[in-house]
């Protein structure tokens, strides 16, 4: 994935209002625009996840709307507003029923949120993760199909890894990192069968 810059302070209302012309998905990120483009194989980790997660909500008649198209409003510890983009998010059907006419701009935690690691993996580790633990979002994934994070979480040598990242009951996410074979344990789809590995070879 790259990732362009565009220089121009921003609060969260502003960034949803902005009309861009160029292709790719934007974050707001201290008050800057940053243009997101994937790659066909980041693209196919997220869309796959997309079909599995709709599966089961249409399986077990689950209460949650999946979409790769969600924007949500997340602080930072001094509570400057980012606007984040996950490559996934489930969010509550009534939650996103609640206002049709929206935009799909969301300031309440989603129940889940996934990040297919990238280049800048250092945003999903850390500055995302303190966002979507602040924010309250009870699920948080980071699908590092690449192994391009340090040492420090996937061991040495690297090894491509899922991590999911629960909320505990003090608000603290709690973190498991599935390798291999290994089946993804979900709180939100707890019949979900799927291994790391089904997920990288996506």
């Amino acid at each position: 994935m790259t990732v362009t810059k565009v220089k121009q302070l921003l609060t969260f209302e502003q960034f949803l209002e902005l009309e861009v012309d160029e292709e790719g998905r934007y974050e707001l990120v201290d008050g800057e625009i940053v243009r997101k483009l994937a790659t066909r194989q980041h693209d196919n980790t997220a869309d796959f996840l997309v079909r599995k997660f709709d599966r089961e909500v249409e399986n077990l008649n689950l209460n949650y709307r999946v979409s790769g198209r969600i924007m949500v409003r997340t602080l930072t510890p001094d509570g400057r507003e980012q606007g984040r983009f996950p490559d996934v998010s489930v969010v509550d059907k009534a939650l996103w029923d609640s206002n049709l006419s929206a935009y799909t701009a969301f300031v309440e935690p989603l129940q889940l949120a996934v990040e297919v690691i990238s280049t800048n993996w250092e945003d999903d580790y850390i500055d995302k993760l303190d966002e979507y633990q602040r924010l309250g979002i009870a699920e948080y994934w980071i699908v590092d199909y690449l192994a391009l994070g340090s040492r420090n979480y996937l061991g040495n040598p690297k090894v491509p890894t899922i991590f999911v990242y629960l909320l505990d009951e003090n608000g603290v996410y709690q973190c498991t990192p599935y390798r291999g074979n290994d089946r993804i344990a979900s709180r939100t789809f707890p019949e979900l069968a799927l291994t790391a590995e089904q997920v990288f070879a996506a």
